[in-house]
């Protein structure tokens, strides 16, 4: 039998979890897969609760054959983005298939014609709504457990993909490294000399209440932090917003470093860690109830969760490369290696970006993943 792609329309709530749930079932029998949460998935493409929507335009489509669900693949349009990059690409996102010529030339085949008839001359991708999704093709560290905020592919999806004549666009690596037991002399030495000469301060909380008044501070220097790298469009206030209600609740505040300069108040760098949630995610299958819910309390609040994920790291450009990093440093090992963690996992980094990636020079870091974002030009 052919395949059959569908259509999804926002309406159409139970195409939308078919949509959602296929990878657990394509992955059920991989011990590297870590699902995200149905319930966030099912949120991320609602039009009327994602703030991204405001900017971007979305088709799901899924692939049939012999009446059963083979594969799926979202294609957005982020304006914004493509205003600020003087671009006209489609992205290309929640991509999953069998390994199958005919299914994955029917599911690019129809997010591309999506995407001539909204006037792009490029699709691209995996990449998101925005830079805080799911973005990079796992296409190394197939041995490797995904972190909550990557998704994992088997190594046939690049086979696929440069079958259809995609390039790679940009490339993204991960890293892991031991918690050190204590913080190195040199980068003491760096922090207080820093601290000093520049009047900045560590700031620690305990307690959404105390953290409220920098969280809008601390997202406006993301958004000029990371306006540079790659398809980056700065956050809108209803995205904050958005992503504060989702995410900051679950923070751990020990893990939580925020840097100021004392005589203005001003935040100057941060850094959010988190205890890694992929051992929970695995064992609750992307559902939260009836027990799904447990695993992912342990790994958050428990003493046998061994990881901490590198979830975001931002220093305003006036103080990059003036050794904030050491601060942050002096604050975030001592507080990893009392937590009882052993090991801590970067999240996707651009490899042109060497003033990340030397970050981790001096702590025994293995580049242990990579992932890219192909391009395709379109006639």
């Amino acid at each position: 039998m052919s395949v059959i792609i569908k259509e999804i329309s926002n309406s159409d709530k139970a195409a939308k979890k078919a949509f959602v749930k296929f990878p657990i079932k394509l992955y059920k029998d991989c011990p590297y897969y870590v699902p995200s949460l149905i319930l966030d998935e099912l949120e991320t493409l609602n039009v009327e609760k994602n703030p991204a929507f405001d900017f971007c335009e979305m088709q799901l489509f899924l692939a049939y054959k012999d009446n059963k669900i083979v594969g799926r693949i979202a294609a957005i349009i982020n304006h914004n983005a493509n205003e600020i990059w003087e671009r006209r690409n489609a992205r290309f996102s929640f991509v999953d298939f069998i390994d199958d010529n005919e299914v994955v030339d029917a599911l690019f085949a129809a997010a591309t014609k999506w995407a001539i008839s909204k006037g792009m001359t490029a699709i691209v991708g995996p990449m998101g709504f925005t830079d805080l999704d799911h973005e990079g093709l796992l296409v190394h560290g197939y041995d490797k457990v995904s972190t909550m905020a990557t998704t994992y592919s088997y190594p046939y999806y690049k086979e696929q993909i440069e079958r259809l004549e995609f390039e790679e666009e940009v490339v993204w690596n991960e890293y892991r490294m031991p918690v050190p037991t204590a913080v190195p002399e040199r980068h003491q030495r760096i922090a207080n000399m820093i601290s000093q000469r520049y009047g900045l301060k560590v700031l620690k909380f305990k307690s959404l209440k105390q953290i409220t008044p920098y969280v809008s501070a601390l997202f406006n220097l993301l958004n000029v932090a990371y306006k540079p790298l790659y398809g980056f469009a700065p956050l809108t206030q209803k995205q904050i917003d958005y992503y504060v209600n989702m995410y900051v609740p679950l923070l751990r505040w020990d893990l939580v470093t925020i840097i100021i300069k004392e005589e203005t108040d001003e935040v100057v760098g941060f850094a959010i860690a988190m205890p890694s949630l992929s051992k929970g995610l695995i064992k609750s299958r992307g559902k939260l109830f009836p027990f799904g819910w447990y695993p992912l309390l342990r790994d958050l609040k428990g003493k046998k969760n061994k990881v901490v994920d590198l979830l975001l790291i931002g220093i305003a450009p006036e103080y990059q490369g003036k050794g904030v990093n050491a601060i942050i440093f002096n604050d975030f090992i001592p507080s990893s290696f009392k937590c009882g963690f052993k090991f801590a996992e970067s999240n996707p980094e651009l490899e042109m970006n060497n003033k990340v990636s030397s970050l981790w020079d001096g702590f025994d870091a293995e580049n242990h993943k990579r992932r890219v974002a192909y391009i395709k030009h379109l006639n």
